[in-house]
């Protein structure tokens, strides 16, 4: 497959159609598309459609052969060094009968962050994950080299149910990402500061308050982004709500 990825030209790779919630560049090639998907790159319902690139290079096929798998749709999701993809949900994903989506890293550089529930996944060139990704999760790429993951939207089934349950006991343990280290040293910071608590306290507009924290962190060498912040105070809000609502 990574032969395969090397042989693409640039011109294949278009932008990716949600551009509201990234940074750089995220940009992928359509290789499987539902016929209904808005784009060759969007999720659909719809029968399987075999798309250019798939077609022409049976290397792609191959590397999947022998996998009892009913693909709906296939990608290359590129995210460019210095990329990011802001936190969001694949609420598409969320339906008991919706696809299970698949992850396998063909190019994921060490300096690559995907973040799910705040934790950060571990995962490896030539692995294939299962994530829920209809919960809150984002991707940094803090190196200097690109991260390709060829992505399998699938219709679920037995087999597919029994691999995910199966690979459980060996899946590596999370981690924690740089900027949630970085949130968590500006936390504790705050308990040793509160002078600085009744700064930021009085501060009651929500822009005010993320543009003053990102100033008093810098200060400190703490670096996490303006969206790294808005998450975390939406986890906050949704773990303050959970003993009422549950």
């Amino acid at each position: 497959m990574r032969q395969a990825l090397a042989q693409l030209r640039d011109s294949a790779w278009v932008a990716h159609f949600n551009r509201d919630y990234f940074a750089g560049e995220w940009s992928g090639v359509a290789l499987i598309s539902a016929s209904d998907a808005l784009g060759e790159l969007a999720p659909g319902r719809g029968e399987a459609v075999a798309r250019k690139s798939w077609l022409e290079d049976p290397r792609w096929s191959y590397g999947l052969q022998g996998l009892p798998l009913e693909i709906r749709s296939a990608r290359l999701l590129r995210l460019g060094p210095g990329g990011r993809i802001h936190e969001h949900r694949d609420y598409d994903l969320a339906p008991p009968d919706a696809d299970r989506r698949l992850h396998i890293p063909l190019l994921s550089p060490p300096d690559v962050e995907f973040i799910l529930d705040g934790q950060c996944i571990p995962m490896k060139a030539g692995e294939c994950w299962y994530l829920d990704l209809a919960r809150p999760h984002s991707v940094d790429n803090w190196g200097d080299d690109e991260r390709v993951h060829l992505v399998l939207d699938c219709r679920p089934s037995t087999w597919l149910e029994q691999q995910i349950v199966a690979g459980l006991p060996s899946t590596p343990t999370p981690g924690i990402g740089r900027a949630a280290m970085a949130l968590e040293q500006f936390r504790q910071w705050l308990e040793r500061d509160p002078q600085l608590c009744r700064e930021l306290q009085a501060l009651t507009d929500s822009e005010a308050f993320i543009a003053r924290t990102l100033e008093r962190a810098a200060t400190h060498d703490l670096h996490f982004t303006r969206e790294d912040l808005r998450a975390a105070m939406a986890r906050g809000r949704r773990h303050w709500n959970q003993p009422w609502t549950a």
